[in-house]
């Protein structure tokens, strides 16, 4: 079973949004598992305190290594990565959630203040991982979206996997536009097309929506996309080879 445990001075956010509809209901199944530690229970003073001024000098605290690594040393790994969600981290992609998802779990770290004691890093095996080119408050609105993304992909949460393989980065491109009820709306009726009922028809074009959407919007996905052709996960691979 898939478990995510996370390390954060606000538990009280925890489980939020991860314990809304189909991930709710897929925790309470038992398919998936969530906890919480508390760094502060590992701090050495009786207020709690995490953090201190920074070497050197300059704006703002940094968490402590000595408590940070205290906490991080309480949490069985169980094959599980350790994943610092921080700005200057690896980006998150698809294939990577793809890849932590079939593992036994996660255990995300969540920074507060200017950061984290750079020596925490080199003395535990921690990967530094980042949801996008800004900065947050602190790595709990990451930690959630970390752990959704790979919650979603395990069989049997989401109600039809066949979905799973044509949305936005599987394959390389961003996905294809969607149509529902009413016919038109606003003098907007839907493409032909997809009421044709020519399912080769409907393919060819989504695939050109897809690919002309991915150019015009992610020039750099559409460039990875033109070099290395559709990007399969690894299970994908597998299974086709």
């Amino acid at each position: 079973m898939f478990r995510a445990t996370v390390l954060t001075l606000f538990p009280e956010l925890f489980p939020g949004p991860l314990d809304a509809s189909v991930l709710g209901r897929a925790r309470a199944d038992g398919l998936w598992a969530l906890d919480t530690v508390n760094i502060r229970d590992f701090s050495d003073n009786k207020y709690g305190s995490v953090d201190d001024t920074p070497a050197g000098g300059g704006a703002g605290m940094v968490m402590r290594a000595d408590i940070l690594t205290r906490a991080i040393d309480a949490v069985p790994r169980n094959d599980r990565p350790l994943l610092c969600l921080s700005p200057r981290g690896k980006p998150l992609n698809q294939t990577r959630i793809h890849d932590l998802s079939r593992g036994a779990g996660v255990i995300a770290l969540c920074g507060r203040f200017e950061g984290v004691d750079e020596r925490v890093f080199s003395c535990r095996d921690i990967e530094e991982v980042s949801i996008g080119d800004f900065v947050l408050a602190g790595g709990e609105i990451a930690a959630m979206a970390l752990i959704e993304a790979c919650v979603r992909l395990i069989p049997a949460v989401l109600g039809s996997a066949s979905s799973l393989g044509e949305e936005s980065f599987e394959g390389g491109l961003l996905e294809y536009p969607q149509y529902t009820r009413p016919r038109e709306f606003e003098g907007r009726a839907i493409p032909d097309v997809l009421l044709s009922g020519d399912h080769r028809k409907i393919a060819e074009w989504r695939r050109k929506q897809a690919e002309d959407i991915t150019r015009a919007r992610r020039p750099d996905l559409w460039e990875r996309y033109q070099t290395r052709g559709p990007i399969r996960s690894e299970k994908n691979k597998d299974e086709t080879s």
